[in-house]
C-alpha cells in the first residue's frame, strides 16, 4: 500500500488534490481512498488530506501517521507544521516551491532519504500561468507521479478532466505536464 499525506492551506485545493489522486489511481486499476482532516475550515488555515493506493482492498480508515509520500502545497508550513513526522525511511517529499530543497534548508532531510527523494516544483507558478489562480493540485499530483514513478501523467490529466470541463480541464492538464517534466528533469540531473 502507498500512503500519501498532503499538506496545504485552506483554499489551495488540498482536499480536491487528494480526491484527484485517488481517482487517478483508480483509473490505473488501484484500489484507492482519499479523505480530509480539517483543523479549521477557514481560508488560509492548515489543512491535511490523505490518500491511499493499493493493489488490494483498503480496510484502513484512520489518518496517515507514517506516510510513504508527503506533498506540501504551501512551503510556509515547513516552519509551522510537523509535515515530515512519521515519514518512512524510503519516503518521498515534494514541496511546492520555486526554491530548491537545499535553498529551503532541508539538507538534513535530503541526507536521511534516498537520493532524489526530496524535490520541489513550482506548481503554484504553473497554475497562475495556466489557470490564473493559485491552485497547485494538478502540478503536485503530476510531480508525485514523476518523483515516485507510481502513476502516469495521463492518469492525473484524465482525473482532472473527469472533475472539470473545458478550459479548466485543459489548464490543469498543462499545469500537470509542466510539473511532470520539471520533476523528471530534476531526477535526471540528480541521477546523472
Amino acid at each position: 500500500m502507498f500512503q500519501i499525506r498532503l499538506h496545504g492551506r485552506g483554499g489551495q485545493g488540498v482536499v480536491t488534490a487528494a480526491e484527484m489522486l485517488a481517482l487517478a489511481g483508480f483509473m490505473e486499476g488501484h484500489k484507492a481512498q482519499a479523505f480530509p482532516s480539517f483543523g479549521s475550515e477557514r481560508t488560509g488555515a492548515p489543512v491535511v488530506a490523505f490518500a491511499r493506493l493499493s493493489s488490494v482492498e483498503i480496510r484502513l480508515r484512520e489518518p496517515i501517521q507514517e506516510p510513504d509520500v508527503v506533498l506540501i502545497q504551501d512551503r510556509t508550513l515547513l516552519e509551522s507544521v510537523p509535515v515530515f513526522s512519521g515519514l518512512q525511511p524510503e519516503g518521498y517529499v515534494l514541496i511546492n516551491s520555486s526554491r530548491s530543497p537545499e535553498e529551503l534548508g532541508l539538507e538534513d532531510l535530503i541526507k536521511q532519504l534516498p537520493k532524489g527523494h526530496v524535490m520541489s516544483v513550482p506548481a503554484t507558478n504553473y497554475a497562475l500561468e495556466s489557470l490564473g489562480r493559485p491552485l497547485p493540485g494538478a502540478g503536485m499530483l503530476a510531480g508525485f507521479a514523476a518523483i515516485t514513478g507510481s502513476m502516469k501523467l495521463e492518469s492525473v490529466q484524465k482525473a482532472y478532466a473527469v472533475k472539470f470541463a473545458g478550459r479548466i480541464a485543459e489548464a490543469n492538464a498543462e499545469i500537470a505536464r509542466l510539473a511532470y517534466e520539471a520533476v523528471l528533469s530534476q531526477k535526471e540531473k540528480i541521477h546523472a
